[in-house]
């Protein structure tokens, strides 16, 4: 049963519920390509899929329109994968369950996908439409931008004509981006060794934090779990010496991690003292966190006697890693107030006996200190024997001062909206940039509908705002006639 079917617009909100239908994870994205060039097919557009799975849909000029500069229609296919630890959902098989709750859009027990499934969606409205004027049209769907924008980086532009590209990639309604961070993947390897034992054993879990996008969010204070792990781990080295039997948070490099646990080995008769100080830092984390993340919870739970862990000397390196790791933001920006400027997050944690995995994003607007951000956490891996491997690194999106695209923009918004827009950057990476670095002289914004909580299992999308939104989308490409 269809759930969007009497919602509007309903031509929007019907691609969408589609696309829901189809697993979309980051890294599986062939269904969903292949849906795009079947919709092109369908309708006898023209439609280029490459070997990545990115896929472009041409659309010619109506009548009036064809001398008027192609217009790029930007977003991508895939979403983060993220669910409660009770749904049953299969990211890899399972298509999503929608929700209606008033005025937003949700999804049971898991992300919704919002992000960026509403760009690809208004798209496939405009091109299936036939009583909308507007240029040639060339709808670009990427993949996998939330794992480093691999479809961006690996995507062809010499099929496109087009300079003027609108990205619906961002989530705040009224906004226009006009610049973004750069940003890169910071992979840290670090071996160590188990031994055998045979010590009473406890699972400590961080938990009730909101979590987040590590660069739409990173200024609002909340807490990493994983770091908030490591300064537990620390107090019970500190006092008891506890080994660390394995640990693990978070599941993707770009959402704050809203979850962590460790399994620890201690000698006999110690337990009622590592529990009484996971009791007394959750007092601790509640206090700092009163305002960000009032929920945090330590929960303490004794275990079985643990055969294996860590050396003390490999746990004390853990602790180490996860108190000096440079999570959070790093700089404000000093040309535009309150914009981060600089940050890291610590989205991927995993030890067992093989070693230590952490990774996280780095992002800035100021090229030289991305790189100096990534060399301290080379210099940090590099102190503990370990090794960094930097990849899907991502340029800056550029202010561009004079801009045909933005004054069209914000004069159809005024209009519609009878306010003016609000012209900003962003902390958060957006294709944008990847894009003018492949096509010169392209002349790029973003925007979007209300978006909330993305990333996490509380996401939600206002109808209402996809809807106004989606109606201002047709009136910039009715304006774009020169």
């Amino acid at each position: 049963m269809r759930v969007l079917e009497q919602l509007e617009p309903k031509n929007v909100l019907s691609f969408f519920e589609d696309l829901c239908a189809i697993p979309h994870g980051s890294g599986n994205t062939k269904a969903i390509s292949d849906y795009c060039v079947k919709f092109a097919k369908d309708r006898s557009l023209e439609v280029h899929q490459d070997g990545l799975n990115n896929v472009v849909i041409v659309k010619p000029a109506t009548p009036g329109y064809e001398a008027a500069p192609t217009v790029i229609i930007q977003g991508h296919l895939d979403m983060v994968a993220e669910k409660t630890p009770d749904s049953p959902i299969n990211f890899l098989t399972d298509g999503l369950e929608l929700e209606v709750d008033g005025d937003f859009v949700r999804a049971k027990g898991t992300t919704l996908g919002g992000d960026d499934g509403i760009a690809v969606a208004m798209a496939l409205a405009v091109l299936d439409s036939h009583d909308l004027a507007h240029p040639r049209l060339e709808c670009l769907f990427t993949v996998d931008e939330e794992t480093g924008m691999d479809g961006a980086v690996g995507f062809d532009a010499s099929i496109l004509q087009g300079k003027r590209l609108l990205n619906i990639d961002s989530e705040e309604e009224g906004i226009l981006t006009v610049s973004c961070a750069g940003g890169a993947h910071a992979a840290v390897r670090i071996p160590m060794t188990a031994n055998e034992c045979a010590l009473d054993s406890a699972e400590i879990r961080i938990s009730g934090l909101k979590g987040g996008h590590s660069g739409a969010e990173i200024d609002k204070g909340r807490a990493n779990a994983t770091i908030t792990l490591g300064r537990v781990l620390q107090a019970l080295v500190d006092e008891l010496e506890v080994r660390l039997v394995s640990a693990e948070g978070g599941l993707k490099d770009n959402a704050i991690p809203n979850a962590a646990r460790a399994v620890i080995a201690l000698e006999d008769g110690k337990l009622p003292r590592a529990q009484e100080i996971c009791a007394e830092l959750q007092d601790t984390f509640r206090r700092e966190y009163a305002a960000a993340d009032p929920d945090v919870t330590v929960t303490f739970t004794p275990g079985t006697v643990a055969s294996q862990a860590l050396t003390l000397r490999d746990t004390k390196k853990v602790c180490c890693f996860l108190g000096l790791y440079p999570n959070g933001i790093e700089s404000m920006s000093m040309d535009i107030p309150g914009l981060v400027q600089t940050s890291c997050n610590l989205g991927i944690f995993r030890v067992d006996g093989a070693g230590l995995e952490g990774s996280g994003s780095v992002r800035s607007s100021v090229a030289s200190r991305k790189q100096l951000l990534l060399r301290r956490i080379g210099l940090l891996a590099e102190g503990l024997d370990g090794t960094l491997c930097v990849s899907g690194e991502y340029p800056a999106w550029e202010y561009r001062r004079e801009s045909h695209l933005r004054d069209v923009m914000c004069r159809v918004y005024k209009d519609q909206y009878g306010t003016d827009m609000k012209v900003e950057a962003i902390h958060a990476g957006l294709e944008c940039g990847l894009f003018c670095g492949k096509i010169p002289g392209l002349d790029a914004v973003s925007f979007g509908p209300n978006l909330y909580d993305i990333h996490t299992t509380s996401e939600r999308m206002s109808i209402s705002s996809v809807q106004r939104v989606y109606a201002y989308l047709c009136a910039v490409l009715q304006a774009l006639k020169d």
